[in-house]
């Protein structure tokens, strides 16, 4: 119901980095902060339109619908930390392997 909340935080963070113009050297992870941040932003999307086909958002506040039932919010809290942050870091572990590999299969051999 609000596992999206955990990818949509750090698509903002990725985001501001991203236009703070923080360099860090010529750090590959740094090169490639736009595949991260298209992949945060595009999932976030999917599992918001996903939780509003399953009806677990509504267009009315209170918005999630487990926020209007008791002990809702704990309900929320608990599948943001067990879902939606572990999801979120695997996304983010399989693009930093990703731009690794790639990074690694660019770089000249010394033959």
């Amino acid at each position: 119901m609000a596992c999206f909340i955990a990818p949509l935080v750090e698509a903002i963070a990725v985001t501001a980095i991203r236009k703070s113009g923080l360099k860090a050297g010529n750090s590959p992870l740094m090169n490639r902060l736009p595949d991260l941040e298209k992949m945060l932003w595009g999932g976030t999307l999917m599992l918001i339109v996903d939780h509003l086909i399953n009806g677990e958002l509504s267009w009315a506040f209170p918005f999630f619908t487990a926020l209007s039932q008791t002990d809702g919010a704990a309900v929320m809290w608990r599948e943001i930390l067990t879902v939606g942050v572990p999801m979120a870091l695997v996304l983010t572990l399989a693009w930093a392997v990703w731009v690794l590999v790639k990074e690694r299969k660019l770089k000249p051999t010394n033959i």
